[in-house]
């Protein structure tokens, strides 16, 4: 292995830079706005450069890479729904949501719907953000357990520690502070380091094509039904998702949001062919791996000189911390705004608002940490995340915006009617079944239409649309 002690240095100053980092974070978060949406004001680059971080993170880089060395190229298309889903919110959704006097997703439907859909979206949401904070967990755990030989479980929760400790301390400042850091390390990492080293070493892309079967080189490899899955979970979920909407919200302006959001999911499609094309890289280079999901820290450790190593793993643990962070923040903040402080704590002061923040915090990423001990899979947990977000609120959220005639009860039966079709169909036909996401969208949509057509709208709550 070519993991030394200065790849071990490279390291230590890389996490120690991050706890650095989020201690300034914590100096600047003096309000709930600045700790939840870092005060709405990042111009592009800070922005475009928060949102290529969270979108890109461990699922995107060791689940494509694994796609890529079963699949070939066609891995790619895990992280082009995520682009493509990105550029969709970009496109249709950004203005209305930087319009918006919100927080969250949740703290919408809750104005558009009442308070019911608010409780119920926010327990979806949040279980969605705190499912992809355990995705990264789970890959940060794999390339420590691989490049130190730490133990899994260990390696889990040194790393899932890390980023608990910096997002507690600074919350959405912290993390986008952290998150410019990453976005630069991640890109250099990838496409200057890795993926050009990685088809020299298989033999250029000639040497490729003489090793690898020729459905490697097929777009459509995968498969169309695998494909047509990742639109719905990844594609629709990122539209709903609340990492998404909260990062959007942090914008200075609409054209900041806007253009932001577009150039993160171009940034996605280039991302997601270099890892998979890396994939097929390891394919060459490490065959006959026993768990695909070691591909990328495989590779890493095959073919990359000391210090340069550790540049490269410092990339692959900037891509899953920087999602990591985003996604627990998310996950808090619906539980702390849109439950505690709306059923529990509704005169709570801004001081006492940060605390509880914090508190909320620090419970979700033990539960977090805890939960990527129990599933120890990536694209398992990711799954799971997906299925229950873009099939429990995507309905709701489309036709709030775009349908005036929408009505909050007919968004709760559509919320309650389609995670239960969901539920037990991933129950009945396993958790990476389609069908059950496929009829919990189409249940939402016709129980919000049919419903809404057969009650009367309340005009109090018909905001936003």
């Amino acid at each position: 292995m070519n993991f030394n002690s200065l790849d071990v240095i490279i390291m230590i100053a890389y996490l120690l830079m991050l706890v650095i980092i989020g201690v300034i974070g914590a100096r600047r978060a003096k309000s709930p706005e600045d700790y939840v949406l870092a005060g709405r004001n990042l111009g592009f680059f800070m922005y475009f450069g928060c949102l290529g971080a969270v979108i890109l993170g461990g699922a995107s880089t060791i689940g494509a890479t694994k796609l890529g060395y079963e699949f070939g190229v066609s891995g790619m298309w895990l992280v082009v729904m995520l682009g493509l889903g990105i550029m969709l919110l970009g496109v249709f959704l950004a203005k209305r949501i930087s319009k918006l006097s919100v927080m969250t997703i949740s703290e919408y439907l809750s104005k558009r719907f009442g308070v019911e859909v608010g409780l119920v979206s926010a327990l979806i949401a949040a279980t969605y953000a705190m499912m992809v904070s355990v995705t990264q967990v789970i890959g940060m755990g794999t390339i420590l357990n691989v490049l130190l030989d730490w133990n899994l479980s260990v390696s889990m929760l040194v790393g899932g520690g890390i980023v608990l400790f910096y997002t507690i301390l600074g919350g959405m400042w912290s993390v986008t502070m952290t998150d410019i850091v990453q976005f630069v390390i991640k890109t250099v990492g990838i496409f200057f380091i890795m993926l050009p080293l990685g088809i020299s070493k298989a033999g250029g892309w000639a040497g490729l094509q003489a090793n690898l079967p020729d459905t490697y080189f097929s777009f459509s490899g995968i498969g169309g039904h695998q494909i047509f899955k990742y639109f719905l979970l990844f594609a629709l979920g990122m539209v709903v998702a609340q990492d998404i909407w909260q990062r959007i919200l942090t914008a200075k302006t609409i054209k900041i949001a806007r253009a932001g959001t577009v150039a993160a999911g171009l940034y996605s499609l280039f991302y997601g062919l270099a890892v998979a094309i890396i994939g097929m890289c390891a394919f060459v280079i490490v065959p006959n791996l026993g768990d695909t999901q070691n591909a990328f820290a495989s590779m890493a450790v095959t073919i990359l000189p000391s210090g340069v190593l550790g540049l490269v793993i410092a990339a692959v643990v900037s891509a899953l911390m920087s999602t990591a962070s985003g996604t627990l923040l998310a996950s808090s903040t619906l539980i702390s705004n849109d439950i505690i402080k709306r059923f529990f704590k509704k005169d709570v002061t801004d001081k006492q608002y940060l605390k509880l923040s914090r508190i909320v915090t620090t419970v979700i990423g033990i539960l977090t940490i805890v939960c990527a001990l129990w599933i120890q899979d990536v694209l398992v947990a990711l799954d799971v995340a997906y299925a229950v977000l873009s099939g429990g609120i995507f309905a709701p959220v489309i036709l709030g915006l775009f349908w005036k005639r929408a009505t909050g009860k007919a968004a709760f039966y559509a919320i309650i009617a389609s995670s239960i079709v969901i539920l037990a169909g991933l129950a009945i036909q396993g958790i990476t079944a389609t069908t059950p996401i496929i009829y919990g969208i189409a249940v939402s949509f016709v129980v919000m239409i049919v419903v809404s057509l057969a009650t009367k709208q309340s005009d109090e709550l018909n905001i936003a649309s």
